[in-house]
């Protein structure tokens, strides 16, 4: 114990003159820092990218639950429209884009329909539409 005592004496007390770190321990860490950044830079890309894909899939099945809002007020539904689904309730997430380039629609009547949600280009998607059938079946689903 005595000796423990003793090398933390002389780690508390430095000569004349030596203050701070050195060189070697500054380049260590630095080094460590480097290697971390290298690691976590790409994984959070990809977090990015699933959130992005999971924002699409998301907002495709909330356009369908819409979709069904309206075929319940009117069982004989003879048209349907992206600017429709808004009026029924869905709120587009920020970056889908709806009616127009972020909201497509193939529509034969209330029991043969697909809804198509688009996310932009610049989310790097490998997937970047999902779409949804009268079934609720989400085929094929955004990808990051």
């Amino acid at each position: 114990m005595l000796y423990l005592q003793r090398v933390f004496e002389k780690m508390r007390t430095r000569g004349e003159g030596e203050e701070g770190f050195t060189l070697v321990e500054l380049l260590i860490v630095v080094a460590i820092i480097a290697i971390l950044a290298a690691i976590a830079i790409p994984q959070f890309s990809q977090y990015r990218k699933r959130g992005y894909a999971a924002t699409v899939n998301s907002d495709v099945k909330n356009a369908y639950t819409a979709a069904m809002a309206l075929i319940a007020d009117d069982p004989l539904l003879a048209a349907m429209t992206c600017g429709m689904l808004t009026g029924a309730g869905y709120q587009p997430s920020a970056g889908i884009v709806v009616p127009g380039a972020g909201c497509g629609m193939n529509f034969n009547d209330v029991g043969d329909f697909e809804i198509i949600i688009r996310g932009p280009a610049v989310w790097g998607l490998t997937q970047t539409n999902a779409t949804v059938n009268e079934a609720g079946v989400i085929d094929p689903k955004a990808s990051p």
